[in-house]
């Protein structure tokens, strides 16, 4: 079947489209018939990097999703560069996607890559260097630079391909662009294309499946831009067959039930729409933007507005303006627009309007790692605004839960017009997974508002003594007409410095809070009920710490954990649990101080923000553990830290 692709990519090669270009046959290599072996595989972690804009990332992700569609589990992780556009082949200039590729569902990137595709020899040592390559790793190496015009180049080639040997690593250079110059003018541009031909035929992955997504992915841009693409991938499957004596097999179920693959950020905009969110005002902010552009792409198809404000404070201020006229409305954001939104955001509580805010954390403080992944944000969205500011903070785990949570946010929003903060990261947000494809329930959309009359003497803050609700009224309601304050106010809205209106005020604001904890079932367990520790983390941690527990039980160690889904206010029960196992400590990606440091001790020492939660309500010895590295934390990490803690205590 194969072989018969690639003839008629030949012949359609004569008809080329601008920028294609034809070449003879003559000096082809032609696939080998003999047969290769294959080895079978239960997993494998392949890295793709290059110079940015050379579409190392595209290859990645269309990689993951080619998996995918075989039934195979995929997780991809972005590799972002810090600045927009780093100096061609510096070290620090990686740009590019990480896929782990399994025969089961995988909910994190893994551990060291096992296999790396690398355009140049520079951003691969910025890869090495960072230690994500496992010892052995085999390296498919662009082989141009070892002739470039430049001697400094070509000496700096040499000698890193000399390195890499000599350390052990199974180097192959591969000579991506003479390859990819019998098709295009310009053949930087398709390098990534014959890359994912080349990684289709290693893993023995559907070829036309690969040629579909490659149709998908460029649909947009027609068959003048299909046509060349598809030829390429054809031509890297072909030089492949015909060069590379490496052969996978990661064994795959057909799917069983309809899924996508897609990235957080997507799946929390398509989580918006489902919701009955019609509003989304933002201002762009890596990594949050790409969830508002697809927003702007599609929302107006089902009457949602994306609304871009002039920064970060009037994003806010607008979605408010727009709940308070009766529809629940988001903005969404990063790190520091959080900081930049609390005024607002403490009107809204103020005033007892529901908002949703979406913050897809990023490495901080100040501008901090823009395009890096962290867990800093959690005591701002908690305790960021001035004065008491109850506010309901939730963290999907899983790409699936950044689609649900959105359903859940809204409705936890307009029931007790609060609040809601939905804290996600930039692991989550560029990340690629599969998951069943959501089918749509009634049941996820806002009941209409209720704009009958206000009952005579009814007031606008009629708050209930005991859950501390009043029922939400909106402009033109018929009696129901008050002016709006963020200052103090008492029951019919009017400003009030009285002692016991403010009393009366902060404590109904705060039953709310109470009244939602309430509804919360306690997070279940993930491996031992009891036992020597439980590690508990939140958000984009859940898959990498219950993969280390997996591991350390194969060890014989009694290790569960729990991910909480609600940071405040947390469910009932959870002392209970903790009270179950003899340790306790928290996984996160959030400063935390190190003991083996000389100067730090018990009484100087910083605790990561969800052990000082946990510390603080429970009164119980939490110890914690947390990474900031700006990469999502290795299973393998967590399982060497824990064992770790377990025999410092033994």
């Amino acid at each position: 079947m194969d072989s018969i692709a690639v003839r008629e990519a030949r012949r359609t090669r004569k008809n080329a489209p601008a920028g294609a270009r034809k070449v003879s046959g003559k000096g082809r290599r032609r696939p080998s018939r003999s047969a290769k072996s294959v080895e079978t595989l239960s997993e494998h972690i392949v890295e793709i990097v290059s110079d940015s804009g050379e579409g190392a990332q595209r290859c990645g992700q269309s990689f993951g999703a080619v998996a995918a569609r075989m039934g195979n589990g995929a997780w991809t992780v972005e590799i972002i560069p810090a600045e927009i556009q780093p100096p061609a082949r510096s070290i620090a200039g990686a740009s590019g996607n990480r896929v782990r590729v399994a025969s089961s569902e995988v909910t994190n990137g893994g551990d060291e890559a096992d296999l790396a595709v690398a355009f140049n020899e520079q951003v691969l040592l910025g890869r090495v260097d960072a230690g994500e390559l496992k010892s052995g790793c085999t390296i498919l190496l662009e082989s141009k630079w070892r002739t470039d015009r430049d001697p400094e180049i070509a000496a700096s080639y040499a000698n890193t391909y000399e390195r890499l040997v000599a350390d052990g690593y199974q180097v192959r250079e591969i000579p991506m662009e003479d390859e990819c110059a019998q098709y295009l003018v310009d053949p930087r541009r398709g390098k990534n294309m014959f890359v994912l031909g080349m990684l289709t035929s290693i893993y023995s992955l559907d070829l036309q499946l690969a040629r579909d997504q490659v149709a998908f992915i460029f649909g947009k841009k027609g068959e003048a831009v299909i046509g060349p693409n598809i030829r390429l991938l054809e031509a890297g499957h072909e030089w492949a067959e015909a060069n590379l004596g490496i052969k996978f097999r990661i064994p795959a179920d057909k799917p069983r039930e309809p899924k996508v693959v897609i990235n957080g950020n997507t799946a929390l905009a398509l989580g918006v729409m489902a919701s009955g969110m019609r509003v989304c005002s933002m201002y762009p902010i890596t990594p949050a933007t790409s969830a508002s552009h697809y927003l702007s792409d599609v929302f107006e198809k089902v009457g949602g507005v994306v609304h871009q404000a002039e920064d970060e404070i009037a994003a806010c201020a607008f979605a408010i303006g727009a709940s308070y006229a009766g529809k629940c409305a988001l903005t969404i954001t990063s790190g520091p627009g959080l900081s930049l939104k609390q005024e607002a955001i403490g009107l809204a509580v103020m005033a007892e309007i529901p908002l949703v805010v979406v913050d897809v954390q990023r490495g901080g403080p100040s501008t901090g790692q823009p395009t890096k992944a962290e867990q800093g944000d959690l005591l701002a969205a908690c305790f960021g605004g001035h004065g008491d500011a109850p506010k309901v903070v939730m963290a999907p785990a899983t790409i699936e839960d950044c689609f649900y949570s959105m359903i859940s946010a809204r409705k936890i929003a307009e029931t007790f017009n609060m609040v809601v903060v939905v804290l996600t990261d930039a692991n989550l947000a560029t990340a690629q997974q599969p998951f069943p494809r959501p089918r749509f329930s009634p049941d996820w959309l806002a009941p209409p508002v209720d704009q009958s009359a206000v009952p005579e003497g009814g007031k606008p803050y009629d708050w209930d003594h005991r859950t501390g609700l009043a029922r939400r009224v909106v402009p033109g309601q018929p009696n129901g007409m008050y002016t709006l304050t963020g200052l103090a106010h008492d029951r019919l809205s009017h400003v009030a410095y009285d002692p016991e209106i403010n009393q009366e005020g902060l404590r109904h604001r705060s039953l709310k809070l109470a009244a939602f904890q309430k509804t919360l079932k306690p997070p279940p367990l993930y491996g031992d009920e009891e036992g020597e520790i439980l590690v508990v983390g939140w958000g984009s941690t859940k898959g990498t710490i219950e993969e280390a527990v997996d591991r350390l039980r194969r060890d014989g160690r009694k290790v569960g954990a729990m991910n909480l889904r609600f940071l405040q206010p947390m469910a009932s029960g959870m002392g209970e649990t903790l009270g179950r196992f003899d340790k306790a400590m928290t996984i996160e990606s959030s400063w935390c101080d190190n003991l083996d440091d000389e100067i730090v001790d018990g009484d100087n020492r910083r605790f990561s923000a969800l052990a000082m939660m946990l510390r603080a309500r429970y009164l119980a010895d939490i110890e914690c553990w947390s990474e900031v590295r700006g990469q999502p934390i290795k299973p393998g990490t967590i399982a060497r830290v824990v064992e770790d803690r377990l025999q410092r205590g033994a």
